[in-house]
């Protein structure tokens, strides 16, 4: 008998590390019911420090009126304690550096009130450094490379998905701790400012990092086209380029979000330049939508992948991220 053959969705701690849906009561329900144990959600973009503020204290609204179903998670035991309990494990992370505006003391302000995931440049150039859409990558600033200590010191996690490469290169050498890609596609297989290199997403493996592949359509070399078996695909080429300890799974799924949402982030600062098109948004087939998150595991087996492929995919690659970086 096969590893995976007693292999049961249940009994695995399941990360999604990336979720930027409208978080209302019925999307919490919908990953609570596809057994998501813990997902990083995005609770700030473009917005600057009092704005993010006033999304984290919706948040605080969020733990305290969805208590039932939810948890807020600050620490890798909390994650072991939403699955003890059988609830959903929300870490509350940021896809940019907008929200300390230009204070490193703001950085433990946040991290005090339960940040433990922060992007340092979304799509464009911040005061961090330059973004995956920005047309000269110049790097990380030196206010940037302060920026990446804090974090270091606070023991949150360093998100680069959406950093030009050169800013992530040096992200990932002056980090003291392993930095994450967490939600991005391999530009070998599909040309795309936002897909990583194979020499970067090595560089980020190589020093610990993880990698969380995505089923957004055009990242993916089928596009709207792809079914959740070209998913596993994708990750299949990831884990034979940096190995299966550092790869996980990031949706980037925006379930429940109007298309003005879609707008704003296509939009440089959300109301700027347009950086890019998505066109219709056709999640691939047999993962849809949130609800869908179980059919993951039947994919993989498919592939023939052992129970500890699997096990460290859906989920264990991501906490033992975190107990690096989080400790």
């Amino acid at each position: 008998m096969t590893q995976t053959s007693t292999l049961k969705y249940d009994d695995l701690i399941v990360v999604d590390s990336l979720l930027i849906c409208n978080f209302e009561r019925t999307i919490l329900e919908a990953m609570h019911q596809a057994g998501i144990t813990v997902a990083n959600c995005t609770c700030s973009v473009w917005e600057n420090f009092t704005e993010t503020m006033e999304n984290v204290a919706r948040w605080k609204r969020v733990f305290r009126e969805n208590a039932d179903i939810v948890l807020h998670v600050r620490s890798v035991d909390d994650i072991h304690r939403a699955k003890r309990e059988k609830k959903l494990g929300i870490i509350l992370g940021w896809q940019n550096t907008s929200g300390i505006d230009d204070n490193l003391d703001f950085i433990e302000l946040y991290a005090e009130l339960g940040i433990r995931v922060i992007q340092l440049t979304y799509n464009t150039q911040n005061l961090v450094g330059s973004g995956c859409y920005e047309s000269q990558d110049s790097g990380l600033t030196d206010f940037g490379r302060d920026v990446v200590g804090e974090l270091n010191r606070q023991g949150i996690l360093i998100d680069l998905s959406h950093v030009a490469e050169r800013g992530a290169n040096q992200a990932c050498e002056w980090s003291t701790k392993p930095v994450a890609y967490t939600h991005c596609c391999p530009a070998s297989l599909k040309a795309h400012p936002r897909n990583k290199s194979d020499a970067a997403l090595k560089k980020v493996a190589d020093r610990g990092g993880y990698i969380g592949c995505t089923i957004f359509p055009p990242f993916l070399p089928k596009g709207t086209a792809s079914t959740i078996d070209d998913f596993v695909d994708v990750i299949d080429y990831m884990i034979n380029l940096v190995g299966e300890e550092h790869v996980g799974i990031g949706t980037d799924m925006s379930q429940g979000q109007p298309w003005s949402f879609q707008e704003w982030v296509m939009h440089d600062k959300g109301n700027g330049r347009r950086l890019t098109t998505f066109g219709e948004l056709v999640f691939p087939k047999g993962i849809e939508r949130i609800e869908d998150f179980p059919n993951l595991m039947p994919a993989m087996q498919r592939k023939g992948w052992t129970h500890g492929r699997i096990e460290r995919v859906l989920g264990q690659n991501w906490l033992r991220l975190l107990n690096d970086v989080w400790a």
